[in-house]
């Protein structure tokens, strides 16, 4: 189980944050990116997940922003909080706080890399965090407006994931990440959108599994 501290952003917000360390010494770190349901009991999984592999395990709350401690749950109500929340803090507020989240990581003792790894609007802020940020690698699950920001230039490895049957995300944005950036793996699967949460219905085991492999195999070789 983890903890919450607290970090604070370059403009001086403060917010908290899910960190979970690994048995035994570690020097890499990957910093989890929220969906637009907060740092929710999903997003705490992962992040536990990740640390059992041996990673120091930072989640940034980046809803705080909005309000604290605002987790919500997979239904079209929360799901509509969520986005609005999402709107209210922007993509260049939600930088600011991956940023000190990443040199938060950095600096713990006998931390020489981080990650970043994000899912559904994490998954755009973990594309973004590669092109406009330092991490050592990003690692981005079905985030919808990558092929927005797809001729930005990652200064990291990157790998994507994407579900075939996501109904937010169609084949023309694959194929325009792909074709700006033909050298990064990209991968689809027969899956829908969120098919990585076992509290979704579009949740997809098999989907899941292979891509958590995919995974843990890039940030082994590159962190």
């Amino acid at each position: 189980m983890g903890s919450k501290i607290k970090l604070k952003a370059s403009d001086g917000h403060e917010f908290g944050a899910y960190v979970v360390a690994p048995e035994g010494s570690t020097h890499s770190a990957i910093v989890v990116i929220q969906e637009i349901f907060g740092v929710n009991s999903h997003i705490r999984s992962v992040a536990d997940d990740y640390a059992g592999q041996g990673f120091l395990s930072i989640a940034p709350a980046l809803f705080d922003r909005v309000g604290p401690d605002i987790e919500l749950n997979y239904n079209p109500t929360d799901s509509a909080r969520g986005m609005q929340a999402a709107k209210q803090v922007g993509m260049d507020n939600a930088l600011l706080d991956v940023a000190a989240t990443i040199q938060y990581a950095a600096q713990v003792s006998g931390i020489s890399k981080v990650g970043v790894l994000g899912f559904c609007w994490g998954g755009t802020l973990a594309w973004l965090a590669a092109t406009r940020l330092n991490p050592a690698a990003a690692v981005g699950y079905y985030g919808g407006q990558i092929a927005k920001y797809a001729a930005e230039n990652p200064a990291c490895p990157v790998m994507l994931h994407f579900g075939l049957k996501d109904q937010h995300i169609d084949s023309a944005e694959r194929e325009t990440i792909a074709r700006f950036h033909p050298e990064i793996p990209l991968f689809v699967y027969d899956g829908g959108h969120g098919f990585n949460c076992d509290q979704r219905k579009d949740y997809d085991p098999k989907s899941a599994g292979l891509a958590r492999q995919r995974t843990l195999d890039f940030f082994r070789a590159h962190l």
